[in-house]
Formats: C-alpha cells, sequence, structure tokens
C-alpha cells in the first residue's frame, strides 16, 4: 500500500489542463483562465464624482459662502462648459467631474436656493473626487492565467469591456457505477441489492470543481459489460469507476480492462476508508477507481478526484485545503491507515473551531457523512488524544460534498 500523499502525487503528474477555448463571458462562471484578461478600458474613463452633490472649486466653497448654480451633471449626461470662479454644478454619482471643479460639495453639507447653494461646511481639495484610472488602466491585467473565475471576477471582466473570456475547456470525467447489485434511484431494485448513489454524488462534486460529468449507465459484473463502457468513454479526459477494485472473485475492473491495454500504476492506498483504490491509463485515456462503497467513494473523491478536475481545469491541483481545529472528544490511537473522521465543525468558547467526531464511523453510513461538515484526519499511528487537543480537519462545506 502506498501513502495518501505518494498517491495523488502520481495522479496530478500524470495529468495535464485541458485545451484552451473561447467562450462568452456569461458562461465563463468557475472555469480556469487559458489567457489573461488585459482592460480594454481605463476605468474610470476621467473623473468623477463619487456622491451626490455640487461639483466646486474647493478655495471658494469655505463654510459660508454663496455659490452660483450653473447647471446639471446627470451621470452619462456631462455639464456642457466649466466652472469658474464663484460657481457650482449640481453632479450626481458617476457624473463626469466638470473641468474647473476640484472638489465635491455633498448635498447634505449645502442649503439649496433657486440659482444658489450655501456652503454648510468647508469643502477639501480632491474631496469625493474618483480620479480617472483609480481602479485598473487600459492594457492592465486585470485577471491572470489560471485564475477559476468567480462571480466578481465575470463582473471585473464585463468592466474592462471583455465579451469573451479565454478558458481551458470543462474537463469531461466519465462516472461508470458497476455491480449486479445496484440499481438507479426509482427504478426496480435486486433481490439483495441496493440503491446506487455513488454516480449521482460524484457527477455534484464534479460539477462543483469545475468539471463536466458524463454518468454512464450501471455495468453489470460482467467483464465484457465493462471493457464496452470503458471503450465508450475513451473520449472523456478521465474516467471514474466506483466497485470492484478489491480483489474479490466480483471485483472485476483490473481483469476487465487488462486484455483492453490498461496499465495499471498503483493499487490500494494505506487510508480509511477507502483501500481499494486504483490508478491507471486505458490508452489515453487516465482511469480513476474508487471503491464502491459510497462513504469511501466520496472520502477518496476528496483526496484524489477533486486534485484531478483541477489539474484537469487548468489549476496546480493538491490536497484538500485543512484548518487546525480542536477535538471535540477524545480520539483512540490510529493504526497504519491515514484514517478520516467525519465529525461535526462547532465553535469553542474562545471562537476556536472544535470538530466532534460522531460516535458511530461505520463506511457504510452515508446519513453521518451527509451531516459531517468536516473529516478529522489522523496519521498512520497517531496516538490517542484528549478532547481539546489539536487537530487537523478538512472543511466539507467549501468542496461542495
Amino acid at each position: 500500500m502506498i501513502s495518501v500523499e505518494e498517491a495523488r502525487n502520481r495522479i496530478l503528474t500524470a495529468l495535464s489542463a485541458t485545451p484552451a477555448e473561447t467562450v462568452p463571458l456569461a458562461t465563463g462562471w468557475n472555469r480556469v483562465l487559458a489567457r489573461p484578461v488585459l482592460s480594454r478600458v481605463t476605468q474610470p474613463p476621467a473623473d468623477v464624482s463619487a456622491m451626490d452633490g455640487y461639483a466646486v472649486r474647493a478655495a471658494e466653497a469655505t463654510e459660508g459662502a454663496t455659490l452660483a448654480v450653473i447647471g446639471s451633471a446627470p451621470a452619462g449626461h456631462p455639464f456642457d462648459g466649466s466652472v469658474g470662479p464663484g460657481e457650482a454644478v449640481r453632479i450626481f454619482t458617476g457624473a463626469l467631474v466638470p473641468p474647473g471643479a476640484d472638489a465635491i460639495l455633498l448635498q447634505e453639507d449645502a442649503e439649496a436656493a433657486e440659482g444658489w447653494v450655501r456652503v454648510m461646511e468647508t469643502v477639501r481639495q480632491g474631496r469625493w473626487i474618483r480620479r480617472r484610472g483609480l481602479d485598473f488602466a487600459e492594457g492592465e491585467e486585470v485577471l491572470p492565467v489560471g485564475r477559476r473565475l468567480t462571480a466578481r471576477d465575470i463582473g471585473l471582466a464585463a468592466a474592462a469591456n471583455h465579451p469573451w473570456v479565454t478558458v481551458h475547456r470543462a474537463p469531461r470525467i466519465g462516472l461508470l457505477a458497476t455491480g449486479d447489485e445496484i440499481a438507479l434511484p426509482g427504478e426496480p431494485i435486486p433481490l439483495g441489492g441496493i440503491v446506487s448513489s455513488n454516480t449521482h454524488a460524484l457527477a455534484a462534486l464534479v460539477r462543483a470543481t469545475g468539471g463536466d460529468p458524463l454518468v454512464l449507465p450501471i455495468a453489470p459484473d460482467d467483464s465484457r459489460a465493462i471493457a464496452e463502457a470503458a471503450i465508450a468513454a475513451r473520449a472523456c479526459d478521465l474516467l471514474v469507476t466506483t466497485g470492484g477494485a478489491s480483489v474479490g472473485d466480483h471485483d472485476l475492473v483490473q481483469a476487465a480492462l487488462g486484455p483492453q491495454g490498461f496499465a495499471l500504476d498503483f493499487w490500494q492506498i494505506a487510508m480509511r476508508p477507502g483501500k481499494p483504490l486504483i490508478w491507471g491509463r486505458l490508452g489515453a485515456t487516465p482511469v480513476l477507481g474508487l471503491p464502491g462503497n459510497p462513504v469511501s467513494a466520496l472520502v477518496c473523491a476528496v483526496q484524489f478526484l477533486v486534485p484531478a478536475v483541477e489539474r484537469l481545469s487548468g489549476l496546480p491541483g493538491g490536497p484538500p485545503r485543512t484548518i487546525r481545529a480542536l477535538a471535540g472528544a477524545p480520539l483512540a490511537e490510529n493504526d497504519r491507515r491515514f484514517d478520516h473522521l467525519r465529525a461535526t465543525l462547532g465553535t469553542g468558547a474562545e471562537g476556536e473551531p472544535v470538530a466532534t467526531p460522531f460516535p458511530l464511523q461505520d463506511s457504510s453510513m452515508l446519513k453521518v457523512l451527509s451531516r459531517a461538515e468536516a473529516l478529522i484526519l489522523r496519521a498512520p499511528r497517531a496516538p490517542a488524544l484528549p478532547a481539546g487537543a489539536p487537530v487537523e480537519v478538512i472543511p466539507l462545506g467549501e468542496l461542495g460534498i
């Protein structure tokens, strides 16, 4: 068995980013930039007012002064003229500051009359003016290569006058569940069988990570059927199987793919849950074989599938983000496998995160995983810890799992 870290590194080393494509900006959310976004405009394009009020000359806008209002400047309708001695222009947020003015007198600091305005508070030069280029300038790189686009980034690219962005193609992830005993939700369940949850959960996780899942029909415990399904998925950037990864008589993934040219890199990870895991290549298609146990499959997906989809999407990929927390209950000594304890995540008396493991950690319990907010990480041979001891945890909410 190899370690979680070594397995993840070998998976990431074998993968590279998908090709670039140019897409409409509205569809760029959650995609990774393959080309930087350089602004096509300067923002703001000229000095503009940050508030509603009056464009004035600061030297004359002292408390008690009276100024003649010579016009108005709403946003999008600049004042056609300039501000001279003893003059002011009514102005609104976002409007261009007229020539001659060097400050904005707030409307709440002014007393207006017909054609005149009295200054109730002295104005400082430059006050409430957003200078040209305050946000960004034409030609400036506003979004770098390798950035996953958020809603905020989409707004920035739009403001920089880009209707299109060049991003890595969303990786196509084939998902193949295997086993005679499983049926899709809503379909008849075979005698002694169960409802299949893996491909639904993994498809949601793939979407959250930026991939494009392709859910394949369930393959029965038949080498020919498994091989045919895998071959049909060769156009995918990654094929993920669930089930059939162990050593039982009906664990057929390796046996089915071997005659098709499957090259095995490694098998079995020193982790719990999720020991049986396959990584290899079927021709040009990388293959990740996850356990059939739903909890094991999802925990393995956190450690291996999410980083793989990130690498294919154009990101570096890497271990899931962890935080430090305090154990909410005593933890027993760990054995030789890297453990992932399903836990709630609360807040201690001093605001620190507190991770409390569920009393039952059986890897068949999806309800426990659904209610878990974190995975407490326990290194091989980790000693017993008392409640309140520091632990490292993976927050699950940000992964979409």
